[in-house]
């Protein structure tokens, strides 16, 4: 009875307290609102491509609950931009009501519009405003994009039915349609330059016979689930340069997605891959920074071929949310080759092929997630999906003063299917390599590091005095455990590191000569 009688008197005082509290009463802004930013910057985006999302927050420092008259884009229905207000999109909003010191979000995003608006430039600055109020009371925030113009590539889309075009590729020499969606580069397009950044949908193919050449200075972006695909028969030349300033990068050739804020610039897996298909020739990559993609270089088949199927230089390959460089039984020259930070192994030589890499950095600082490999992986063989193994000769695995880290132990897995038919040769000689088996894990004869037939003058576990590893510089310093350690007979072969110095006097391990940091 008594707990009764405390309930009913508690709902009578909330009754009591509810019907003498008056209504809100909404005074006319007096202008005297508070922004979070005066200017917003929407970061660069390219010409026809949406932003990302910014927020601006308006406050009511007053003691009145007030109403704002007008909120607006200075250029109306015209706008570029777009504003969602608590929840209501739009371009313009009236007696937007704000509670006494409360606050309220508004969200905005902007597309450029290339066919009602051409670029005459490069690229410009695109601005608007946010209006508050009117009159005396006016208040504004600046809006502030830098738009880009670009290449565009894309597949066709049936406005219809919605299809998007796919790829029909040559296999075998036979033709066979896929569920690739892109398109094969029109005989115009089998050039970029470095006037203006490429815009790349879907997978653009390298048609049969034909060659994609790359120049010094070009900027390759590409969109979600999109790459470059080179075909049989086909050919990719990426004639990046050495750069004079190593912030611009001016002369090397960059591949990565198409979302240009800073929030997206050391995000992995924002695109597919460039992938040299079964039966491509003679590709080549000189000065190139790939990032951020699912798998940066994937190179299949053609283990035999004269001449390698892709010999890469002075490049580097980082940010890769699986594989940064997967080769399946393929073969690949690799000088001055810097990896790092890929979500399963920087290196993959799968499946067996033939693989000579010469004064290289193969590193994974990885810290998003576990990885299932190390930062060197190699193999001979290959599991389908019924689980049934296929074995392959490995002919040749030179690492030859390379440093081979991590921030895993060890940074090295050799996977062999021991079969008396299949070859499998390796060797390592003057290399840096992080490898402690405190689980006597490792048993095989693969890691017998006495047996100079696959292991000459190496050293284990000691520090390669990376600057910042971890934001993916890996140039060393004077504390190097490299440092003086190369053979002279494969610097002699490589003469100059990643940034063009001399290393022949007195070479050390990796891509890079020390330096004083």
């Amino acid at each position: 009875m008594k707990r009764t009688l405390y309930f009913i008197c508690c709902l009578g005082f909330i009754l009591f307290c509810s019907s003498c509290r008056k209504d809100f009463e909404f005074q006319a802004s007096s202008g005297n609102l508070g922004f979070s930013k005066d200017t917003i910057y929407l970061d660069t985006i390219f010409a026809n491509i949406g932003s990302s999302t910014y927020n601006l927050k308006v406050y009511n420092n007053s003691n009145e609950d007030i109403s704002i008259p007008n909120v607006q884009l200075q250029n109306g229905e015209t706008s570029g931009y777009r504003l969602n207000l608590d929840g209501q999109a739009g371009k313009s909003f009236t007696n937007v009501e704000l509670l006494a010191k409360d606050s309220l979000f508004i969200f905005i995003e902007t597309t450029f519009n290339t066919t009602t608006t051409p670029l005459t430039d490069d690229q410009f600055l695109y601005t608007d405003k946010i209006i508050f109020d009117a009159g005396a009371n006016l208040q504004d925030v600046d809006l502030v994009t830098l738009i880009k113009d670009a290449n565009f590539i894309y597949p066709d889309k049936n406005n219809t039915t919605g299809v998007v075009e796919t790829l029909t590729l040559t296999i075998d020499g036979q033709p066979v349609e896929t569920e690739i969606q892109g398109r094969e580069l029109l005989p115009d397009e089998l050039t970029f330059t470095n006037q203006k950044p490429y815009v790349i949908y879907g997978y653009a193919a390298v048609p049969t016979g034909e060659t994609l050449t790359i120049d010094a200075g070009a900027r390759v972006h590409f969109h979600a689930n999109s790459g470059l695909l080179v075909s049989e028969g086909a050919t990719l030349n990426v004639n990046g340069d050495l750069s004079t300033d190593q912030d611009l990068l001016e002369n090397e050739v960059i591949f990565e997605g198409d979302r240009l804020e800073p929030l997206f610039s050391d995000v992995p897996g924002q695109w597919g891959t460039i992938w040299l298909f079964d039966g491509s020739l003679n590709n080549t990559i000189n000065h190139a920074t790939i990032k951020n993609a699912t798998v940066g270089v994937l190179s299949d088949g053609n283990a035999d071929a004269v001449t390698d199927k892709l010999t890469i230089t002075n490049s580097q390959i980082y940010n890769i949310s699986t594989f940064g460089i997967l080769g399946r039984n393929t073969s690949i020259k690799a000088d001055n080759l810097v990896l790092n930070n890929a979500g399963q192994a920087s290196f993959g030589a799968t499946f067996g092929g033939k693989y000579n890499v010469t004064h290289s950095t193969i590193a994974n600082y990885w810290n998003s997630s576990f990885r299932q490999f190390p930062a060197l992986l190699i193999n001979n063989f290959v599991i389908d999906e019924d689980n049934t193994a296929f074995v392959s000769d490995l002919t040749e695995a030179n690492f030859s003063n390379c440093i081979i880290y991590g921030n895993d132990n060890p940074e090295l897995l050799i996977d062999e299917i021991e079969d008396a038919s299949i070859v499998f040769n390796f060797k390592f000689t003057n290399c840096l390599l992080q490898f402690q088996d405190s689980s006597n894990f490792f048993t095989s004869e693969n890691y017998d590091f006495e047996d100079t037939t696959h292991y000459e003058n190496m050293i284990f576990n000691d520090d390669p005095d990376f600057r910042d590893a971890f934001e993916n510089d890996l140039m060393i310093g004077e504390d190097s455990a490299a440092n003086g350690q190369g053979n002279t007979t494969f610097s002699t072969q490589v003469p100059n590191d990643l940034l063009g110095i001399d290393r022949t006097a007195s070479p050390d391990l990796g891509a890079y000569q020390h330096t004083g940091f």
